[in-house]
């Protein structure tokens, strides 16, 4: 019912948008005018349910706040093909969806004390069973919760609220620095030569995925078996991206936990899946990783740092000559220094030393030269200038 109120709502928007622009600067002697109508936003798609509700007396079953959500989900998704995002990048025009992929429900507000045990209160479904992940802890308030169904079950996200938190401000060592060289030889490789072995998830489940894909294309359209074989297929699929994620959520603590400020290159990992080598960049899953060590830095007050990635791999990190190499050749030979070492660990070096010129760096060490100890005592004293 929430995906045919989006379809329906989407469809709105479209006619409106149609009725109310024009693609050429000029018209004909006999053209027809449809008459102007006002724009669905928000508010006006919102006052619509209440009539919903009495020519369709179903959605009287579904809670109002999750009806609201569906008008929010629609106006952010039109407002982002017409303007963008914030900053400025806007999407393609928004599709249709069908049931299989509309899989989220959302309660924006949720009373307090909702959550007792293992059983939650969400409105118009009563309680229902859940198996907790962590605890809620003491003090915290549910604010939003969203109902999402997956290959293998449904799966209850709380967000949570704590003003008694305090925001965490940057607070890191600007000497705790690594750089780190992503690959497809080793996930990754640091500045001091460390590496971490690639996973190869997909690679490892491929054999697998195919005699259930195989399976899927046996099966007639529309049957149940074919339901059966898609479910079987969608979960092994699952698997497949759970295992990744957890890898990527270790490979980003471990980091953390030994240095302060990492820098990577900033890579187009939308052009390499382009390439030849698309299973593998995608299979690797860069993004995702980088996306999740810049999320724990910012939590933990810690400095994630981007860097240009052109030519990490051809200059020679002692001299900074260039010394062209193709893509097989996985060692650095300096002919300018005598410098000799991997490919990967010369590219980490480089990578790190871009990332010392960095402000927040350079701010950081200023503001760590100014501090003198006092021999009587452990405050530190400012030096005058």
């Amino acid at each position: 019912m929430l995906c045919a109120q989006y379809n329906y709502l989407l469809a709105d928007r479209f006619n409106w948008f149609e009725q109310n622009r024009s693609p050429i600067n000029s018209c004909p002697l006999v053209c027809h005018l449809p008459q102007l109508r006002d724009n669905p936003d928000y508010y006006s798609q919102k006052k619509t349910l209440p009539q919903l509700k009495k020519t369709h007396p179903w959605y009287s079953e579904v809670y109002s706040q999750v009806l609201q959500d569906v008008v929010k989900r629609v106006k952010v998704t039109f407002d982002r093909f017409l303007n963008g995002d914030r900053n400025g990048k806007r999407s393609g025009k928004p599709r249709f969806k069908p049931r299989s992929r509309y899989r989220t429900l959302t309660y924006p507000q949720l009373k307090e004390g909702c959550l007792q045990g293992s059983l939650i209160n969400l409105p118009m479904l009563g309680k229902i069973q859940t198996i907790l992940h962590r605890s809620i802890p003491d003090g915290f308030k549910i604010k939003t919760a969203s109902v999402t169904k997956k290959a293998d079950g449904y799966y209850l996200t709380l967000s949570l609220e704590d003003k008694t938190v305090p925001e965490i401000k940057p607070d890191f060592d600007p000497e705790s620095i690594t750089g780190i060289d992503v690959g497809l030889k080793d996930f990754l490789t640091t500045s001091e030569g460390e590496t971490v072995a690639i996973p190869q998830h997909y690679r490892k489940a491929q054999k697998r995925l195919r005699v259930i894909q195989k399976r899927v294309s046996r099966r007639k359209k529309g049957s149940n078996r074919r339901q059966k074989a898609i479910k079987q297929l969608g979960k092994k699929h699952k698997k497949v991206a759970d295992k990744r994620k957890d890898f990527h959520f270790k490979t980003a603590n471990y980091l953390l936990s030994k240095y302060d400020v990492v820098a990577h290159e900033e890579l187009n990992v939308k052009g390499l899946a382009r390439t030849r080598l698309a299973k593998s960049v995608l299979d690797a899953g860069w993004s995702s990783f980088l996306s999740i060590l810049a999320n724990k830095a910012e939590k933990a007050g810690l400095l994630v740092i981007p860097v240009s990635a052109h030519n990490t791999s051809q200059d020679c990190s002692n001299c900074g000559e260039k010394v062209p190499k193709k893509l097989h050749e996985r060692w650095h030979d300096c002919p300018h220094c005598g410098s000799s070492l991997d490919r990967d660990h010369n590219a980490a070096i480089n990578v790190k030393n871009r990332a010392e010129g960095h402000p927040v760096l350079k701010a950081q060490r200023l503001l760590s030269n100014s501090r003198i100890g006092c021999e009587a005592c452990t405050i530190p004293v400012l030096r005058l200038v």
